[in-house]
Parts: structure tokens; C-alpha cells; sequence
């Protein structure tokens, strides 16, 4: 599966190279991956990242040129003190150059850039990709710096440190550069018992800074399968200091870690993507609930509920602020992954569509808790500090059994579909907040979709508007919506009361409104709302009802 050079770089990166020069930016196609020595033939290097191993400095401006006119995707380099050449010489010939860092080993850059590679860059897929994606919002969620071994301290992943490199300590630049830990540091860590804890239970444990030793205050979990330990993640303190939930998180990123560890060593599945399949079909009803208990150690009777997060289009910061307003689904299904396995150990999390899923077993059986609620607010404010975008969580109805998680996943999508989300509006609501609402959509979804069902009257009324560029649908609806309170429509509207009361008759007169009719009058309100909705030029007018709605007093 093809990637960019950009995704190898996010998981590559820093601190094993730099990019020195890429005059077609980073999103140029990589397929592949080849070692090139100066001494061999020139030969055609289409789509591949080349790794330049036998010459280094000056020496190596020739192989640039050469790989270069092979239309490499991008060539790696041990610069030494040529830099500037190097990077000349990439320019004219159009090609990115990557400056390899003179203590990385090149058998420990090709083996990571090829299982990146392999993996398709991507972190959906059960590679080195989610390892790395999984690292990064570790350290957004804590503050530090992240990295992920194996049970023999083997470096399986990390996050970049590009803007805490002065914080990073010699134990992570040894253990990354070289890719294993540091013997003298791993024998202490055996000396105080830190493996032995790490080993026997799923508690994180504080390391202390030692100064004398060049190593920061670190806090570290194992990753666990039953009680067979899979690898640890350990978190440097950067800058900062930790994040006052850091401990939380660690937990839920090593319940997560444990999934993908298992599946990278357990490849009879067909493609990494089955177990998210299986979540998936579960969440469309597609899947039978015994297989996803069976395959993922859950009781088929459970209480289950879902929650839906979903990006929202405007995003909180203002016009041509640097921070970034992108969040892919695959980040956030990350950070839902962490958060909602912190919640519930045996949480289940895939994306379908634009929106990401949490399937929480054990689920409170009335309302939503406080933890719940907790969390969904968590991973909202997390995206809005990171990304300057709203996120938005909607959470379905507990259901009794895996059977009943579509039903639950339904009302989920229904809450975000109500949820109005201007900036001051809430980021988490339940089907119990807004089951008025939800209702509501539904009905308009029906009317806009059955022709037969449509109201002469309203249809008279929308048509007149767009033929005189009036607004007499607005006009009665919000007089609807005021129950009949001229002042208070005139008002929402900016319009003096008498303006508004000359509306309403000349919409009656127009369409034949029958308003001093209850029953009419219900199904004129139904029908204009729907009517506003089904047009986009005034989506504006249904999204400030809908505001209104949700904002009034219980009583």
C-alpha cells in the first residue's frame, strides 16, 4: 500500500533525520524503499526512498544526483559537514533530501521506515503507523515524551520531541538512537524493582530524576494481555510538567497498546483492519454480538451503550491563527481510544463514516454518570486545545446486550444530528438531554421525505417568499416559536412588533394559514420548520430554533 514521505516522516522523523530540502513539499507518493552504494550502476528508483550508505559528506553529492534522475521519491544521507552542498544539489535537482543523524544506526532506519512502509503509513492499520499515532497523543494527552517498548526494552515506537528536544534527556536519545535502552540505566531500573512493578500489575509507576545520571522524572505502565506482559510505555517530563490526569491516561493508552501488540503478533487474521471491521459491523448490526464477545472477551448480555463524536466545521480560532484546524478521524480515534479505554478497560472504539465510536461495556443503566460525561468533555476540550476545532459527543441510550448496540449507536447519531454547535453550545449531550429535540428531527425527516405529507398552505407561503424575496415563513415561525408573543418574535427578529403583526396576516392571507386552529397551527409549525430546514439559505433561521429550544428552562 502506497504512502508520503510525510507520513514516514511522522513516525521516522526526529531524532533520527531532518528534512534539509523538499522543493515539492512532503506529500510526494513513497512505494517503497531502497540502499543505494555509490559504486552501484544507476538504475530507475521511481517512488522509492533511497538510502545513500556508502558515502557521507561530499562524497555523497554525486548518489544524490544519480537517485535523483532515477526520480526517487526522496533520498536519506549522512551529511557531515556538507550540508549545504547536499542541500544545493537536492534543490537543482528537485528531489527531498533527509540528513540522517551521524550516531543512527542505518540497518535500525531501514528496518523502521520499511515496516512503515509496509504498514501504509497509516494508523488504522496494525503496524509500526498506530504505534507511533498512539505515541503522539500520549504525549499531547501528558505533557511528555513518549516511548513504547517491548518486554526487552526495545524501542517499538515515540513521539516526536521536535519542540522539547533541549528536554530530552541522554536515556530516550540513547534508547531511540540506538533503539534499546542504555544497559547501566536498565540494571538500576532492575536494582529498584521498577520491571518487577511494571511487570505484575497494571499500576503506573514514578521514576525519580536523577540528575547525576542525565535521566528526567518518568512515569511508566505495563502493557498487558491477561497476565502475560506485551511491552511498557514510558513518559518523559518535558518542559512541563505532567499533565494533573497524566496517570489516567497511561492507563488507558497501555489498554489500548495491548490490542494493537496483540494483533501485530497475531497475523492469521485477513489485514490488520479486522478487528475494527468486527466493531464496525457491530455498531451497523451487521456482526453477530457472540463473535465480537468471543473475540474480544466481553459477556454477550452486557450493558452496552455508544457514544458518537463528530468534528464540527467551525473551528474556535480566529482567521490565520498558525495553530493548525485539522484533525484527521484517525487522530481523533486516537484520543477516544485513550479516553474511553481510561473509562472502561474493555471499550471498543472504530470510526465509520465522518464520526468515531466508543462502545462502553458495563454501561450505567439510566442516565449517563458524571465519569462518563467526564470523559466525553475531556476528549472535546483536548481537540479544541490541539487542533482549535470543536468536537462534539453525543451518547446513545444503555442497552441490555452487544444485540442492542446499533439501537444505542442510532440515538447516538440522532443526539449529534440535534446538538446545536455554535461556540457557546454544549460539547456533550445524552439521548435523555434532548429526546424533545431528537423527536423533532425525526418528524421534520419524515415530512421532508413524504411528498404526500407536505401542507399546501406552507408550500404557498415558501413559494411567495422566493418569488418576492419576502420572509414570511421566518415571520410566522418565529411567532410560532414565541407562542404567540408578538413583542418577544419581534424581537428575535429585529423588527418592530407592528412590522411583525402585518406579516403574520399577510402570510395568513397568502397561504391560508389557519392559526387560530390548534391542530392546524401544530402542523403549520412542523411543516415551516421543516420547510427552513430543507432549505440551505436558511439553515441559519433553523439552527437559532433549535438553540432556543435546547436553551429553555426546564420546567
Amino acid at each position: 500500500m502506497d504512502t508520503t514521505l510525510r507520513k514516514v516522516l511522522a513516525a521516522v522523523g526526529e531524532p533520527l533525520v531532518d528534512v534539509v530540502e523538499s522543493p515539492r513539499g512532503l506529500d510526494v507518493p513513497v512505494t517503497g524503499l531502497t540502499i543505494v552504494d555509490p559504486d552501484d550502476e544507476p538504475d530507475q528508483y521511481m517512488g522509492q526512498l533511497v538510502l545513500v550508505i556508502g558515502a557521507r559528506g561530499r562524497d555523497a553529492v554525486a548518489a544524490v544526483r544519480t537517485v535523483a534522475r532515477g526520480r526517487a521519491a526522496a533520498v536519506a544521507v549522512k551529511a557531515g559537514d556538507a550540508v549545504d552542498e547536499l542541500r544545493a544539489a537536492a534543490a537543482a535537482a528537485r528531489v527531498p533530501l533527509l540528513v540522517v543523524r551521524p550516531d543512527v544506526r542505518w540497518e535500525r532506519l531501514e528496518s523502521l521506515a520499511r515496516d512503515v512502509l509496509d504498514s501504509g503509513g497509516d494508523p488504522a492499520e496494525d503496524g509500526p503507523g498506530e504505534l507511533f499515532s498512539l505515541a503522539q497523543t500520549v504525549a499531547l494527552l501528558t505533557h511528555g515524551i513518549v516511548s513504547i517498548e517491548d518486554t526487552a526494552s526495545r524501542v517499538l515506537a515515540y513521539s516526536r520531541s521536535d519542540s522539547d528536544a533541549a528536554q530530552v534527556d541522554e536515556l530516550r536519545r540513547l534508547s531511540i538512537l540506538g533503539w534499546q535502552g542504555p544497559p547501566d540505566y536498565l540494571r538500576m531500573l532492575r536494582e529498584w524493582g521498577v520491571f518487577d512493578r511494571l511487570r505484575t500489575g497494571e499500576e503506573v509507576v514514578h521514576v525519580d530524576e536523577h540528575a547525576d545520571l542525565g535521566v528526567r522524572r518518568r512515569l511508566a505502565v505495563g502493557i498487558h494481555a491477561g497476565q502475560r506482559q506485551l511491552g511498557t510505555i514510558w513518559v518523559q517530563e518535558g518542559a512541563t510538567p505532567f499533565a494533573e490526569r497524566a496517570a489516567d491516561v497511561l492507563l488507558g493508552a497501555a489498554r489500548v497498546a495491548a490490542g494493537h501488540l496483540i494483533r501485530r503478533r497475531s497475523r492469521e487474521t485477513p489485514g490488520a483492519r479486522w478487528s475494527r471491521e468486527l466493531v464496525t459491523g457491530l455498531l451497523d448490526g451487521r456482526t453477530d454480538p457472540g463473535l465480537v464477545a468471543g473475540v474480544f472477551g466481553l459477556a454477550e448480555r452486557t450493558t452496552a451503550l455508544v457514544v458518537a463524536f463528530a468534528v464540527r466545521d467551525r473551528g474556535s480560532l480566529p482567521a490565520g491563527d498558525p495553530a493548525t484546524h485539522e484533525l484527521s478521524l484517525a487522530e481523533l480515534t486516537d484520543v477516544v481510544s485513550v479516553h474511553a479505554a481510561t473509562y472502561r478497560r474493555a471499550a471498543l472504539t472504530a470510526s465509520d463514516g465522518a464520526r468515531v465510536y466508543a462502545v462502553l461495556p458495563d454501561a450505567p443503566g439510566d442516565r449517563p454518570d458524571p465519569a462518563l460525561r467526564a470523559m466525553c468533555s475531556e476528549v472535546a476540550a483536548m481537540t479544541l486545545r490541539r487542533a482549535g476545532v470543536r468536537v462534539q459527543a453525543g451518547i446513545g441510550s444503555a442497552v441490555a446486550g452487544l444485540a442492542g448496540v446499533a439501537t444505542s449507536r442510532g440515538e447516538a447519531d440522532r443526539v449529534l444530528d440535534a446538538m446545536p454547535d455554535g461556540p457557546g453550545d454544549p460539547t456533550v449531550a445524552a439521548f435523555s438531554d434532548l429526546r424533545a429535540e431528537v423527536l423533532l428531527n425525526q418528524t421534520l425527516a419524515l415530512l421532508e421525505t413524504s411528498p404526500d405529507l407536505r401542507d399546501p398552505a406552507v408550500t404557498l407561503l415558501a413559494a411567495y417568499d422566493r418569488e418576492h424575496g419576502s420572509d414570511l415563513v421566518g415571520s410566522v415561525l418565529a411567532w410560532l416559536d414565541a407562542m404567540g408573543d408578538v413583542r418577544v418574535a419581534a424581537e428575535r427578529l429585529t423588527v418592530h412588533p407592528n412590522t411583525l403583526r402585518y406579516r403574520v396576516r399577510r402570510a395568513v392571507a397568502v397561504g391560508g394559514l389557519r392559526l387560530d386552529e390548534p391542530r392546524a397551527r401544530l402542523m403549520h409549525h412542523l411543516q415551516l420548520l421543516a420547510a427552513v430546514r430543507a432549505d440551505g439559505t436558511r439553515a441559519d433561521l433553523f439552527d437559532r430554533t433549535r438553540v432556543d429550544a435546547h436553551r429553555r428552562p426546564p420546567e
